[in-house]
């Protein structure tokens, strides 16, 4: 509980920083940020952490499960989609529905769940959060994702530039040169300084979404949000977080892969949803509601796991 209230305290600390300087500053600074953060900060942050992180065979189940997760949350998110057609006898229009599954389907892994993982599991168990963000969240989010909005959404359909975006991702090239380079033996010094800046980005990206958080002012579709983060945040983690132990992992493993399933809708999901012309109130609403209520779900998780 100790542990818990720190968290808090950091998390919501560096996220209220940001939301503060978000109302502050020119809407130019958390763009800026945020590409400083993924072209250097995030890579820096992987490479840093990866180093201290030990690796087993079973690792690479992480992003297995991740892909488990996504399909099963766009699953109830249909199911939820026909059960609101049926009680309200309406259909909701083509880019409400995409936005919808995107909410159900894909969490915020990354910025959000890194620093979780690290703050309750610690860095031992970090390959974990990696490898089902890397290799699962990501890849799952702009190629299923961006499929999903290009058949329902009405912007531009250019598979290449999404192909082109996962290939250049930072954060890939990134998990690579770390899985080698921590192989490597450099002096403490350097060691302890990479370390201290991986959690200076790490603290930085709590504080963009706070920024990010600023600048979200719509609240219409909450009863539509809360359906999907019902789904996303606790049945998918719920459903799949009991069988775990069938594919043997349990204890502190288990824990991370159910704290990354139970992470609120990732940022990715309203950049997809403006770039294809899809509903962004409810990616909006999705986003800030689900950030609140993780505040209340996590140490659900925590205890059940």
């Amino acid at each position: 509980m100790t542990n818990l209230l720190e968290l808090y305290v950091k998390l919501g600390g560096l996220v209220l920083v940001g939301f503060i300087l978000g109302r502050k500053l020119p809407m130019t600074v958390p763009t800026l940020l945020g590409r400083f953060l993924y072209w250097v900060g995030v890579p820096i942050s992987i490479v840093s952490f990866l180093r201290q992180s030990s690796l087993s065979a079973q690792v690479w189940i992480a992003p297995a499960i991740a892909y488990l997760a996504i399909l099963l949350g766009a699953f109830l998110g249909w199911v939820g989609m026909k059960a609101q057609a049926h009680f309200r006898n309406t259909i909701p229009q083509a880019p409400t529905q995409a936005s919808f599954l995107l909410t159900t389907m894909f969490g915020n892994t990354g910025f959000l769940g890194f620093p979780i993982t690290l703050a309750m599991v610690g860095k031992e168990y970090f390959a974990w959060a990696l490898f089902y963000d890397l290799l699962g969240s990501f890849p799952g989010s702009y190629g299923l994702g961006v499929f999903l909005a290009a058949r329902f959404g009405g912007g531009v359909q250019n598979h290449w530039y999404t192909v082109k975006a996962i290939l250049i991702n930072p954060g890939l090239w990134s998990f690579g040169f770390g899985l080698v380079f921590r192989e490597v033996a450099i002096p403490t010094v350097v060691e302890l300084f990479l370390e201290k800046l991986a959690w200076t980005i790490l603290a930085l990206s709590l504080v963009l979404i706070g920024m990010r958080l600023a600048l979200l002012n719509s609240w219409r579709s909450l009863p539509q949000a809360s359906i999907s983060l019902i789904i996303k945040m606790l049945l998918v983690p719920l459903i799949l977080g009991s069988i775990l132990p069938l594919f043997g992992l349990t204890g502190s493993t288990a824990k991370v892969i159910v704290l990354q399933m139970a992470m609120p809708p990732a940022f990715a999901t309203l950049v997809i949803a403006e770039a294809f012309n899809l509903d962004r109130d409810l990616a909006v609403t999705a986003l800030a509601s689900g950030v609140i209520l993780l505040l209340v779900t996590l140490p659900i998780w925590l205890w059940l796991f």
